[in-house]
């Protein structure tokens, strides 16, 4: 059977558009690209199935691609209901990838896309959220018999798997892609901070200087979404349960206090903790007519959305993934993206350069925890630094730059323990 024949996707005609934007994602993936020379050459997934779910658009695409080009069986599904593409979908089907996935498919058919994307019994996967790992420690631990281990892309999913691995549960080992430098100083950083503000700006079309915007968590995408609604020219606020963190966000310039005083003040709201409730009923209650609320922090539980449709008389879509809760009171709420991810539900999700390098220690930890499964154990792994290292000298190297080295007498220095 083809890949054709065993995929659920909406509509092949759209494979021409997909193929454009592979092929745009392609030509600003540079060391992904170095990547897949290297793998076409290794073969380092010969006669392997590799299940994938991430957010299916075309910087995804183009990574279940190279993973192929590494000699694997490639099936991939989504990680949101909101962000899959379905030109992307009916294009990966072209290039011989068996894809599971629709935009905006019910709660049900979504979970059964996933569990599909199972069924061939994967020896590795690449997950995101713990979507996949989930699945295959609940209801479809059948289809776990060969698997070898996988990769994880976020802070959300490395929580799940760490309390998977606390309990003794963990079945197989996972590598922690979303703990490397190259991904938490860049993606989380520069890479959440500029497409949540695409999502919000291109979404909302509103300005965002002299609007007070609450960012809720401090983290490192917290971070990146502060810093650039600062550029923006936006009054900032930090709200935070970490005291560290809480001093970090006072000395880079931003306001700090507790929700239920931020509430009062905000014209739009982020949230970016990967808990849930992080707004709810106490909070709608003081909050301005006419506030912005979105999500950055993976799950669509942040912003309480039950609570805010028990207090509303009303529920309309204004705009294309703006919801408008009309309160019992007269004052107006407004939702963006159904509280999921506004960076890739109502957005295009992180810039290609900055996926570029999280994508490519994705795919050198799939390959360094298939060569070591056996030795690695059933645990949360973090990325070796050398991969780490690796990915940063390629990006340094695409962009015609270069760094000093350490003489062979400072190496000595540094490790001396003698009086120097």
């Amino acid at each position: 059977m083809n890949t054709l024949e065993k995929s659920i996707v909406a509509d092949m005609a759209l494979a021409p558009e997909g193929h454009l934007k592979i092929d745009w994602v392609q030509t600003h993936m540079p060391v992904l690209n170095r990547i897949r020379d290297q793998f076409e050459k290794e073969r380092p997934f010969k006669g392997l199935k590799v299940t994938i779910a991430l957010h299916l658009e075309a910087k995804t695409a183009y990574l279940a691609k190279v993973i192929r080009a590494g000699g694997a069986d490639v099936t991939i599904t989504g990680s949101n209901p909101l962000s899959t593409q379905d030109d992307v979908c009916a294009a990966l089907v072209e290039d011989g990838i068996t894809v599971f996935a629709k935009y905006k498919p019910t709660l049900e058919e979504f979970k059964a896309l996933q569990i599909k994307s199972l069924e061939s019994k994967p020896d590795l996967i690449i997950d995101d959220g713990c979507d996949l790992v989930t699945l295959l420690h609940a209801e479809c631990q059948d289809l776990a018999e060969n698997l070898r281990g996988g990769a994880e892309e976020t802070t959300t999913g490395i929580v799940r798997l760490k309390a998977l691995a606390k309990e003794g549960k963990l079945a197989f080992p996972m590598i922690a892609v979303n703990d490397a430098y190259c991904k938490y100083l860049f993606d989380n950083r520069y890479g959440t901070g500029q497409s949540v503000w695409d999502g919000i700006n291109r979404t909302t079309n509103l300005v965002v200087a002299g609007k007070t915007v609450v960012v809720v968590g401090y983290g490192w995408c917290g971070k990146g979404v502060a810093m650039r609604a600062k550029g923006l020219g936006a009054n900032v606020i930090v709200t935070e349960i970490n005291a560290i963190k809480g001093v970090e966000a006072y000395m880079d310039g931003f306001a700090v206090m507790p929700m239920k005083e931020a509430a009062k003040l905000g014209d739009v709201f982020v949230t970016v903790t990967g808990n849930r409730d992080v707004i709810r009923g106490e909070h709608y209650e003081v909050m301005k007519n006419g506030a912005i609320l979105s999500n950055a922090g993976h799950f669509d539980v942040e912003v309480n959305k039950w609570e805010l449709e028990a207090i509303s008389a009303s529920k309309r879509t204004v705009r294309r993934n703006i919801e408008e809760y009309q309160l019992l009171d007269g004052r107006k709420l407004y939702v963006l993206a159904e509280g999921r991810l506004v960076n890739l539900a109502a957005s295009d999700g992180h810039p290609v350069e900055i996926m570029d390098m999280t994508f490519a220690l994705q795919a050198l930890s799939l390959k360094y925890v298939n060569e070591q499964y056996e030795i690695i154990g059933k645990k949360v792994l973090n990325v070796p630094y050398e991969l780490d290292e690796q990915v940063a000298r390629f990006k340094l190297k695409s962009l015609d730059t270069s760094i000093d080295f350490l003489t062979q007498e400072q190496k000595d220095y540094l490790d001396s323990w003698a009086e120097h």
